[in-house]
């Protein structure tokens, strides 16, 4: 029991070194993406548009955001990807370089243009940022060595109790 023992602890302190930088990054990251709507730095506020039901055409959306400089469009290959909010009444467009352009679906109106940080820090907390296939090559096994070390964890908290209980046990 004592070779157990001491081999869970070196397990929980050498997994812990392993794996702090990541978690660091992941708890850092995860923080900032919980409250990235609660600062425009991070992630430009959500505009609303003159009517819930879309009746703009994608040719009209394209035509809109190839007038914004900054989001440098000229085809539909300049857009990472369009987020239609009916709710809202508009469409966001997010360039693939971070810009986002929203736009009324009613009136076809750019009503923002802001650049978006908060897919910069989704690519650090799932580790896309260091490479395409890090979330499985290090977050992944970051995960693993992180549950492995819960384990190890509540099992050095819980031993202590265990170990009274029977001492008391024994000597009742």
């Amino acid at each position: 029991m004592k070779s157990f023992n001491k081999t869970n602890r070196k397990i929980h302190k050498w997994g812990s070194i392993i794996i702090a930088l990541p978690i660091l990054l992941v708890i850092v990251s995860g923080l900032l993406l919980l409250v990235r709507k609660e600062f425009a730095y991070l992630q430009p506020p959500t505009q609303k548009g003159v009517a819930i039901t879309p009746s703009i055409s994608f040719e009209r959306i394209l035509e809109q955001v190839k007038t914004v400089e900054q989001a440098q469009i000229n085809n539909w290959q300049d857009i990472d990807r369009l987020d239609v909010r009916p709710s809202k009444g508009i469409t966001k467009v997010r360039s693939k370089n971070q810009w986002e352009v929203q736009i009324d679906n009613q009136t076809g109106e750019v009503l923002q243009v802001a650049y978006r940080r908060s897919d910069f820090f989704e690519s650090l907390h799932d580790g896309t940022f260091f490479f395409d296939n890090a979330n499985l090559w290090l977050m992944l096994p970051s995960g693993i060595v992180l549950f492995v070390l819960w384990l190890t964890g509540m099992y050095l908290f819980i031993q202590p109790y265990v170990k009274k209980a029977k001492k008391s046990r024994k000597n009742s």
